[in-house]
């Protein structure tokens, strides 16, 4: 059965009742969306702030390839196995967005026997957060326009408006517009863009935020445009245009309570892209899980560069958070796509390309533990074609290292499947005092701290930038230099170029952009050619997504 039949199968409860079943959380407190999703509500979540914070785990992957690795459905199968083995665990997941869904990937609540359901409504719209965001962020784009066109009392640069718009579809075709035609009575013709709403500041600030009065005044500090003196920023509080886009944050903020199909708790709330931003969680979600279960489950985006990169860096440094231990995921498919197979012959067994690509893994599982600081668990997420001889390939080459590997079976077999992986954390996590290691000191200048992250993570022997873009980075110094960085690059290598796989070294990281983003806290690095508004494929996931007349979805996955 395809994923979606599996999640249409799914024998759900009613999240008000499974709620109170385990983890005693009282109607009262939650906001119901159908039967089986709810909101939780900020005054519950703050009634739990003297409780004893529960283990962090992180799930994170190998470079993403067109193989498919399987964070999510590895962080639900996780998550289940503990919960089967007795401990009170729930996970943290990112909401989809509909540009992927629609585009290249499909659906992203899982897969298999782990996933979180509803499926339908997660991918599709869930309970309108990512609506919300959008509107939130495109009523700031209308003030600025409006502002100006009644008279620019702020002296408003209309060439240096940093503030673009958004939509959550993917959509070349509005990378670049131009607004304002028709006459004097459209406002003023100028320049301007469309960003996916994952990669709105505004994403990125209801995930870092920790209240409403939090969520404002960061709304508050966006920097929007700059003056006609080019070097004094026009804040989003200019505009007073805070208050109204929290209103239309009013539900988003409050996290989204579901459940997997083994009937486990999951906690699903925020999807910054990333690239441009940090690729976690909301900071409200994953803390309230800490507080709720013993164990919390969660994942980063993309590759452990990226992702698992900026949820050190970025999201443990800004919310204080202390991970336990982390899981590596990989696959078969996924290092023999790293040793050169194309994907029509990934199913193939070729132990000469797995060992080729196991240098992919090998450079992630050392920086996990040497400058993340954290004690690994590889899992080989197990692939039905899979033969005995890679997965024996895989297991010896882990060892060769010293390092734990876990073949997990939980895309066919559930929790059930991810008992030894289940096992083999428990046995890290239960004997160690939460820590790490950043990968940079903040006290670092802002160059050193890209330097640091490009050299240590990607490999890179060095970074380089125009003298415009240097010029950018030590403006930005001045004032924001104590922010961590955000590097946007491929996710496909730890290079800029894409097509470059396995574990390059010496190469150059040329920045060629960088970006304030102020609300959020962090200052974004464009590095090589990265878009901020994906292309559909040749051939979108849409074309295979159908409703029935009688209303079932088909397709999504």
């Amino acid at each position: 059965m395809s994923d979606i039949e599996i999640a249409q199968q799914a024998k759900m409860l009613p999240i008000i009742d499974l709620a109170a079943k385990k983890l005693a959380i009282s109607a009262e407190h939650l906001d119901p969306y159908g039967h089986y999703k709810a909101k939780v509500s900020l005054e519950y979540i703050d009634s739990l702030k003297d409780q004893q914070d529960g283990k962090l785990i992180l799930v994170t992957a190998v470079s993403p390839t067109p193989a498919g690795e399987g964070k999510t459905t590895t962080t639900v199968g996780l998550g289940d196995a503990l919960n089967r083995l007795g401990k009170s665990t729930i996970m943290c997941l990112r909401e989809p967005s509909l540009g992927p869904c629609f585009g290249m990937k499909g659906g992203a609540a899982g897969g298999g026997y782990s996933q979180v359901v509803p499926m339908e409504d997660i991918n599709l719209h869930f309970t309108g957060d990512f609506h919300a965001i959008g509107v939130a962020h495109n009523l700031l784009s209308a003030m600025i326009d409006n502002h100006i066109n009644h008279g620019n009392e702020l002296a408003i640069d209309s060439r240096r408006i940093k503030w673009k718009r958004v939509v959550d579809m993917n959509d070349r075709a509005l990378r670049e517009i131009i607004v304002g035609q028709g006459g004097p009575a459209n406002g003023y013709l100028r320049e301007d863009g469309y960003d996916i709403v994952v990669a709105s500041e505004v994403m990125a600030i209801l995930c870092l935020a920790t209240s409403r009065a939090d969520l404002k005044e960061r709304l508050g500090r966006i920097v929007i445009a700059y003056k006609t003196d080019k070097v004094t920023p026009v804040y989003a509080r200019d505009l007073n245009a805070q208050g109204a886009m929290a209103a239309l944050l009013k539900y988003a903020i409050k996290p989204n309570l579901v459940q997997t199909l083994e009937n486990n708790l999951a906690i699903i709330h925020g999807g910054p892209f990333a690239n441009i931003a940090h690729g976690c969680n909301t900071v409200t979600a994953t803390k309230t899980a800490l507080k709720l279960a013993d164990y919390t489950v969660t994942e980063a985006g993309f590759g452990a560069d990226l992702g698992a990169e900026k949820f050190i860096d970025i999201k443990c440094r800004i919310a204080g958070l202390k991970p336990s231990a982390v899981v590596l995921v990989a696959t078969a498919r996924a290092l023999k796509s790293h040793g050169g197979v194309a994907k029509e012959d990934l199913n193939n067994e070729n132990l000469p390309a797995l060992d080729a690509g196991f240098v992919n893994l090998e450079r992630h599982l050392n920086n996990i533990t040497q400058h993340f600081g954290l004690p690994c668990v590889v899992c080989i997420n197990h692939f039905t074609f899979d033969t005995e001889a890679e997965i024996a390939l895989i297991i010896e080459k882990c060892a060769a290292l010293g390092a734990k590997c876990v073949v997990s079976k939980h895309w066919a077999e559930g929790g059930a499947g991810a008992e030894n992986l289940a096992k083999e954390v428990l046995t890290i996590v239960d004997n160690r005092e939460p820590g790490f290691s950043y990968v940079y000191d903040d006290k670092l200048p802002l160059w050193d701290k890209i330097e640091a992250v490009a050299t240590k993570i990607y490999g890179a022997a060095k970074i380089t930038a125009s003298p415009k873009v240097k010029a950018e980075i030590k403006e930005l110094q001045g004032q924001y230099g104590h922010f961590p960085v955000c590097i946007a690059k491929t996710q496909m290598s730890f290079s800029t170029n894409p097509a470059v796989i396995g574990a390059p070294s010496g190469h150059t990281v040329e920045i060629t952009e960088a970006r304030l983003a102020n609300g959020a806290g962090f200052i974004v690095v464009i590095a090589g050619n990265m878009m901020t508004m994906p292309g559909l494929p040749k051939v979108p996931a849409a074309e295979r997504i159908d409703i029935t007349d009688s209303g079932v979805i088909t397709g999504l996955f």
